[in-house]
């Protein structure tokens, strides 16, 4: 039987061999034809399509509010008014003050009369609104019954000693100034100092103007100033 099978599938195998281009020719249509029907009656299988559903997070872009710049206003600096002049003086060492004076005369009889209210500050010297020696004179007098105590204005100052602090003050301004320097002189040799760019005090007691007394010198140097509160 196997041998009959085996027959037929050659008998048939050599009669398709020998029509094989008809027999393509044939399958060709034959399939062509299945495939347009199904294609017409929409029973061929389509493919599946892939669609990605993409969720997209909508990232909102704000834009910075744009707040109106503050307008920078600058402060207003005032000039500040340094009242110039000194109007006292204190002896810290010698625990005294005395009242000074700011004559704008040079004559002898003015000045003269001005020591008699306190120490002077001869107007020929410097002033706080500038760099330079401030030159203050009072009256020493050791009499033992002065009725105007302002003939002992600078008792005492040949006694100051390096380091002893005397602080001027103005109208809104103490200054300090460290003594440097007490030495006598003669009265001949006594000048208002002028030492421009540098703040300094000199001290000379004095009988009266244009006296040829010895006088006790005093010198100093500005150290520091505060506003007076």
């Amino acid at each position: 039987m196997f041998m009959d099978i085996y027959q037929s599938f050659k008998t048939l195998y050599r009669e398709i061999a020998e029509r094989k281009t008809a027999f393509f020719i044939v399958f060709f249509f034959v399939v062509l034809i299945s495939y347009a029907i199904l294609f017409v009656i929409d029973f061929i299988p389509e493919p599946v399509a892939e669609t990605e559903t993409t969720e997209k997070t909508a990232v909102a872009i704000v834009e910075p509010e744009l707040v109106p710049r503050e307008e920078v206003v600058e402060p207003v600096v005032e000039d500040v008014v340094v009242d110039p002049l000194p109007v006292s003086i204190y002896f810290d060492t010698l625990d005294k003050e005395v009242p000074v004076l700011n004559p704008a005369s040079r004559s002898i009889v003015d000045l003269d009369e001005a020591l008699l209210s306190g120490a002077v500050r001869h107007p020929d010297s410097a002033t706080f609104s500038e760099d330079g020696n401030i030159f203050i004179l009072a009256h020493s007098s050791y009499l033992p019954n002065v009725l105007n105590k302002n003939f002992q204005a600078f008792n005492g100052i040949q006694s100051l000693t390096w380091g002893d602090t005397i602080r001027l003050e103005s109208g809104d301004t103490e200054y300090v100034y460290r003594v440097q320097k007490v030495y006598e002189a003669k009265a001949s040799e006594v000048f208002v100092p002028d030492t421009p760019g540098e703040a300094k005090l000199t001290l000379a007691t004095c009988n009266s103007f244009g006296s040829k007394d010895d006088r006790y010198m005093v010198e100093a140097d500005l150290v520091s100033s505060r506003t007076i509160q």
